[in-house]
């Protein structure tokens, strides 16, 4: 038996237009309660490049047109960047990662290397997209299956250049989200890569 109901011939009943309407307007709250999260100030993460600032938020004329903009400085390597609002999470803008996730990723780098047989082009090509996700896990990797040359001169110059991106990333964000010097935060990483 069919239970699917088709509107009256009339059209859309009140209790229809009500249902549809608070359904709109709770999707319409959750849509700029997720779209604006940012604030001026607020420590943020943006993919390509690392830990940044919130410097202000804004409309700004570019090539004649109004956007509204983020500005983002970072500090590291003395750069400042301007995002239109509603592009930020697309450009792979976010908030720094909370506590659950920073012990997730110190559990991954203390586990076991996973050593792949395939040729170092490749492999270098997926740790470089890794550390370039802004992915505290998936930088978290980097570091667990290059630390063995934390301590030693085993590995090649793109292996370590490599290793020291993914470390750079990994402390810059621990040392904001735990309010520490970085040299501090790299300090106790290193200490826990050598006990795994």
């Amino acid at each position: 038996m069919n239970t699917f109901r088709t509107p009256p011939k009339g059209g859309v009943t009140d209790a229809m237009a009500r249902t549809a309407a608070a359904a709109t307007a709770a999707q319409a709250k959750t849509k700029v309660k997720d779209e604006d999260p940012f604030q001026e100030g607020d420590a943020i993460v943006y993919a390509a490049h690392g830990v940044g600032r919130v410097d202000r938020i804004g409309i700004d004329e570019i090539a004649g047109t109004k956007l509204e903009v983020i500005q983002i400085s970072f500090p590291g390597n003395q750069m400042t960047l301007r995002i239109p609002l509603n592009k930020a999470r697309k450009a792979g803008l976010r908030k720094i990662v909370s506590r659950e996730i920073v012990d997730k990723a110190m559990a991954i780098i203390k586990g076991k290397p996973h050593v792949s047989k395939g040729m170092w082009a490749r492999r270098a090509v997926a740790y470089q997209e890794k550390i370039n996700s802004g992915d505290l896990v998936q930088i978290a990797e980097v570091l667990r299956d290059l630390r063995r040359n934390v301590d030693s001169l085993d590995g090649s110059f793109s292996e370590r250049k490599l290793f020291e991106a993914a470390q750079e990333r990994f402390v810059a964000e621990v040392a904001v989200l735990e309010k520490k010097e970085p040299t501090e935060v790299l300090e106790s990483l290193t200490a826990a890569m050598k006990a795994a």
